[in-house]
């Protein structure tokens, strides 16, 4: 069975890793034999107050946030080399647009953290298929923007737009399908872009990790 690497951008939507895409993704994988390596950035980000959606004037750690998702197994992704796995897979929430990449402050005009950038051009560059959850198609679209590859985050116009100047194509997409670049071999589903809860959600990444695998277990043979 195929080994797929999960990169993740903390623990909770609105400044890390959204909780149930990453633990979706984890479980179908777990329920597809699928071995994960999971991964994170080791850098500080400013935490906010869930209850109130407000700063909390404090600094925490994406790695050390991530690994509450990953049970602790769980390493720096400046680790990671893209021949030790058959796919990546990067879960959404708003910690991917500021903790793996900067596009929540710079857009289009923004890049992706430089390891994980390193990372998606390892895996893509060795024809594995590459995976991108609700807001995580602009770091595909900052990374592979130049290939024009083809990509969802639902129907939010205000987003697609700014996607599109990465040089994406974006394509509306339902929240419980998917959308396949079959020449550049990249999945992507809306999940939380679209929502509206986690049965909603699941469908859309049980159906997306099911085409990362089988995609994924062409280089298995």
């Amino acid at each position: 069975m195929p080994t797929i690497g999960v990169i993740l951008a903390g623990c909770g939507n609105i400044d890390g890793a959204e909780i149930h895409e990453s633990v979706l993704t984890l479980l179908y994988l777990a329920q597809a034999g699928a071995t994960t390596k999971i991964f994170a950035p080791d850098v500080p980000f400013a935490a906010v107050n869930f209850l109130t959606k407000k700063p909390m004037g404090e600094t925490r750690n994406v790695l050390m946030e991530s690994a509450r998702i990953a049970r602790g197994n769980i390493a720096d992704v400046a680790t990671a080399r893209g021949a030790d796995f058959d796919a990546l897979i990067l879960p959404g929430g708003n910690g991917v647009a500021k903790n793996l990449c900067d596009f929540a402050t710079k857009g289009p005009d923004g890049a992706a953290h430089p390891e994980v950038a390193r990372v998606i051009r390892e895996v893509h560059e060795a024809g594995k298929p590459v995976g991108a959850i609700c807001i995580a198609p602009v770091v595909l679209g900052l990374v592979l923007g130049a290939k024009k590859p083809r990509l969802t985050i639902g129907n939010d116009m205000g987003t697609a737009k700014a996607l599109e100047k990465t040089g994406a194509v974006h394509v509306e997409c339902a929240v419980d399908d998917i959308v396949v670049d079959e020449t550049l071999n990249l999945v992507t589903t809306p999940a939380y872009m679209l929502g509206p809860g986690i049965a909603d959600v699941a469908r859309g990444i049980e159906k997306f990790v099911a085409e990362i695998v089988r995609r994924s277990q062409q280089n298995t043979k």
